[in-house]
């Protein structure tokens, strides 16, 4: 057995592994080769502190990453760690192991960047009664907040159409990189109100619209023209990713605070959701909060979407030494 950090060339295998989880965990979370090597460039990340894969000979048999936020939350820095084992080398001590090393990193990598601040540590359970959230649980993690994935089929799909509320010149358009830093902006104050957000870089923003998976063709921006010519303002848009092939994933939804109540992101939902059906796909997902504060679980339920599964996310604070 031997441990070492994920290099370029161990993608693939990192891949295999991760598909493998997620199909024995039932976690729907299915990655590409290129996703992955993607994560190994995301801004901030130091593959070398950041990753480990642990291998028996030339199978890699478990893997753990650690990230660390770039904003600060509640006057807290953040850090969250993903990771998996291969079923028949559970309980044995190897997912403890990685938790102690990246644990310890998080600690260290936190005191270099932000001394004396003290910082939470984000560990995903999946399924009720999964084995992460048990592991969690016995390291002094808590339950801090409760997920639902949910997916919609083009039989049960609901659409809405354009809301009464909506001005006559106010238009869906698919995204595109003129609407990046307008979407960003309102992103970041849609979500100001969101538990656990933060707001989003310019560099964290271009990385995500950046990404192999990411579908503008699928997004789309309410947009409404100030004054009743150009320039506009974005309302509402709805992001879409792709990492199952044939399945559309809808990444992020937002509407400005001052435009919620109207139907914007029910109509902006229903002509992702539809242009994607329109386009082959067989199935739209996501996953929303169940405690989110616009409600956003009773939206997707009106559309058709139904609850796939439930996850908890594990917190534990660490006080700055």
């Amino acid at each position: 057995m031997r441990q070492d950090w994920i290099h370029p060339e161990h993608v693939a295998a990192w891949a295999a592994l991760t598909n493998r989880l997620a199909a024995f965990d039932e976690t729907g979370e299915f990655y590409e080769v290129e996703d992955l090597a993607e994560e190994l460039d995301e801004p901030g990340v130091d593959p070398p502190q950041d990753t480990i894969g642990l291998w028996d000979g030339d199978a890699m048999i478990g893997f753990g990453q650690l990230r660390l936020g770039e904003q600060l939350r509640d006057g807290r820095g953040r850090v969250s760690i993903d990771g998996g084992i291969a079923p028949e080398y559970r309980r044995r001590g190897h997912g403890s192991g990685i938790m102690d090393t990246l644990e310890s990193r998080a600690a260290q990598k936190m005191a270099e960047r932000l001394p004396k601040i003290d910082f939470t540590i984000d560990v995903w359970g999946n399924a009720p009664g999964h084995g992460a959230g048990a592991m969690a649980r016995s390291r002094r993690y808590e339950p801090a907040r409760y997920f639902q994935d949910m997916s919609v089929l083009p039989d049960s799909f609901r659409p809405r159409g354009r809301p009464v509320a909506a001005y006559g010149d106010a238009r869906l358009v698919a995204y595109s990189p003129s609407l990046s830093e307008s979407v960003r902006l309102l992103d970041n104050e849609a979500f100001a109100d969101h538990w656990g957000s933060t707001p989003k870089s310019v560099k964290e923003w271009a990385a995500m619209t950046g990404s192999r998976s990411f579908r503008g063709a699928y997004s789309q921006v309410l947009l409404q023209a100030d004054g009743g010519s150009v320039p506009t303002t974005a309302l509402c848009y709805v992001l879409a990713a792709e990492w199952v092939p044939g399945e559309l994933y809808i990444s992020r939804v937002g509407t400005a605070r001052s435009s919620r109540g109207r139907g914007y992101a029910a109509w902006a939902l229903s002509k992702a959701v539809q242009t994607a059906f329109d386009a082959g796909y067989t199935k739209v997902d996501l996953s929303v909060d169940a405690q989110s504060p616009t409600g956003a679980a009773g939206l997707y339920r009106l559309l058709g979407f139904e609850l796939v599964r439930q996850g908890t996310m594990y917190r534990k604070i660490v006080r700055a030494r």
